[in-house]
Parts: structure tokens; C-alpha cells; sequence
């Protein structure tokens, strides 16, 4: 399965979910982008991954538009921002989903309240992404 994780800035909440279905199954290609990426992946997404066993910090954001003529089986949005102006995809996709998560990176506060706050969206993102993973790729 060809699968692009969508998100706006492609530095969390897509390279989490990017990270955890390629550890679900490593015959899949998963691939995220964002539609207004930022230069580089969030810090702290890359130490709560590495807490749950998946290194991300070698992935970069991605602009989506160098995706847009690829053939997708499944395209999936990550935020609301990404859903509500993802791109037309002149490539052939199969299915496109929404499954949206809050942005821990707008978290504000102590430095431990933003880590749990950063936990917390992992491990939604883990369980629904699960959740997909064994309901249509299984």
C-alpha cells in the first residue's frame, strides 16, 4: 500500500502517524507532507517517538505539492487545517481520509506539561492509526 500522511507544517502529528504505520507493517510505503512545511521536525516529537521505540529524526517535512501526480491508495489528513485545503491530486488516489488530531505543539505552559501534552497526541495517534491499520490494510 502507497499511503501520504497529510498535515499542515509535516513536523508532528504526520510524522508520528508516518512513523507508527511503518512500524505496523514495513511493506507499506508511507510517506507525509505538509501543505505549509516547516524546515525541520519538531524536537519534541522526535523524543517521544524515540520513547516509543520509532526514530523519526532522520525524516524532513515535505511539501506536498511533489506528491500531487503520485498514485495514492489512501491520502490521510492529520489536522483540519490540512483537511480543509488539501490539494487536488491529479495522481489517481484511492481513498482519502480524515483522521484529525489536536496540535501539541500549541501546547504552552511548563516544559512537562508540553511533554504530556505531546505523550498524550502519540498515543491517540498511535491508537487510531492502529486502529487503520487493522481495519483496512490488514
Amino acid at each position: 500500500m502507497k499511503i501520504l500522511i497529510l498535515c499542515t507544517g509535516n513536523s508532528c502529528r504526520s510524522q508520528m502517524a508516518r512513523g507508527f504505520l511503518q512500524s505496523f507493517d514495513k511493506r507499506n510505503e508511507v510517506l507525509s507532507a505538509g501543505t505549509f512545511p516547516t524546515s525541520k521536525i519538531n524536537p519534541r516529537a522526535v523524543i517521544v517517538m524515540r520513547e516509543a521505540g520509532i526514530d523519526i529524526s532522520h525524516n524532513t517535512p515535505e511539501n506536498v505539492s511533489i506528491y500531487l501526480n503520485t498514485e495514492w491508495d489512501y491520502v490521510i489528513t492529520v489536522c483540519d487545517d490540512a483537511n480543509e485545503s488539501c490539494p487536488f491530486f491529479s495522481g489517481k488516489v484511492k481513498h482519502r481520509l480524515h483522521i484529525g488530531f489536536e496540535d501539541p505543539s500549541n501546547a504552552t505552559g511548563s516544559e512537562e506539561f508540553i511533554m504530556l501534552e505531546f505523550r498524550r497526541i502519540r498515543d491517540e495517534i498511535r491508537s487510531a492509526f492502529y486502529k487503520f491499520y487493522n481495519d483496512f490494510l490488514i
